[in-house]
């Protein structure tokens, strides 16, 4: 083989293009792809690329049906990150402590080679210096109870990124949470959106127009199809989002007015409901905020965890809702 600066160039970018256990990718795509970007060359020359490449890096082929496909080995390091600094290792190691709880186990795992360098990193500065590591220095505090992402199979996963990435049906394989069999339909997969710890697919199902959500950690297995999605007319995410999926319900844009005590408020000045929130302290020693937001079961919720360290006064049916909700709370707390 040759090695000119073109074939130099050409390798490197076939190695970008490699996608990560358990997705792959075929040498006829990976083909098109280096044409597309300016590499003039065969399907058989990208394949002795990949075969010399495999030898020298953690790269599989997997060869049990046709196409065959190509991918980094799941283990294997992160090959365009080849060197980071302390502050981005610390960064990084930070990032994965407050998505710990957050995120899927599968889509950590897919950043797990990241971490692994970013503690290669800070572990040899401790060692070569003697300063502490960083796990003795930094800490991440949930805001709210803390919960257990639900587990999502990682094929299904990657196959439906591969779905939205490329904008094909995807046919998966359903079980609804009442429901004592799965059930089996194409998707068009529209979007994905994390709630909590939860994540959902919005898509359609067969050739229905209604958008639909599904979580992911129900959907059981999926394959790639051929056919290209259909996108219903006008349809945007946030939009969509918006207009009360995904069960926060958002009504209207209110001016809320709210008294806090000074303890629950202190924590408003720095982190605000709103651009044009204003704090005014009272002679009893409260805080009387106001503030332009969006109506939302989420707003009502994030209210009540309060309890008594706050008083919505307007609008006047947000706090004759909170006042029916706290009634009933306290009726089934006087029950024998």
């Amino acid at each position: 083989m040759s090695f000119t600066p073109e074939t130099l160039l050409r390798q490197w970018q076939t190695l970008r293009m490699i996608t990560r256990h358990p997705r792959k990718v075929t040498a006829t795509l990976l083909c098109a792809s280096l044409n597309a970007d300016g590499f003039a060359v065969g399907k058989r020359t990208v394949e002795r690329d990949l075969q010399s490449l495999a030898s020298i890096f953690p790269l599989v082929s997997d060869e049990r049906s046709r196409p065959f496909g190509w991918s980094w080995q799941k283990d294997a390091p992160a090959f365009d990150l080849p060197g980071i600094s302390n502050s981005e290792a610390i960064t990084l190691l930070l990032s994965r402590e407050h998505l710990r709880n957050l995120l899927p186990a599968s889509t950590i795992a897919q950043l797990q080679p990241y971490f692994a360098l970013a503690e290669q990193k800070l572990s040899a500065l401790e060692q070569h210096s003697g300063i502490a590591g960083w796990q003795h220095k930094v800490r991440v505090i949930p805001a709210s109870q803390p919960l257990l992402a639900p587990k999502i199979d990682e094929t299904v996963q990657a196959t439906l990124h591969e779905a939205l990435l490329n904008e094909r049906q995807c046919h998966i394989k359903y079980q609804k949470r009442e429901a004592s069999k799965a059930e089996s339909y194409p998707v068009h997969a529209l979007g994905l959106v994390q709630r909590g710890q939860v994540l959902y697919l919005v898509c359609t199902i067969k050739n229905y127009p209604q958008i639909r959500i599904l979580a992911l950690h129900r959907i059981l297995a999926a394959e790639l199809l051929a056919e290209s999605i259909s996108i219903p007319a006008d349809f945007d995410l946030d939009a969509y989002i918006a207009s009360g999926a995904l069960g926060w319900f958002p009504k209207d844009i209110i001016r809320l007015k709210a008294v806090f005590t000074a303890e629950v408020a202190a924590h408003l000045y720095e982190t605000p409901l709103s651009e044009d929130q204003t704090m005014t302290e009272l002679p009893d020693g409260r805080v009387q905020l106001t503030a332009t937001v969006l109506e939302t079961l989420q707003l009502r919720w994030w209210l009540q965890g309060f309890g008594e360290a706050v008083e919505v006064v307007k609008p006047v049916q947000l706090r004759r809702q909170i006042t029916e909700g706290v009634q009933h709370l306290a009726e089934c707390y006087t029950k024998e």
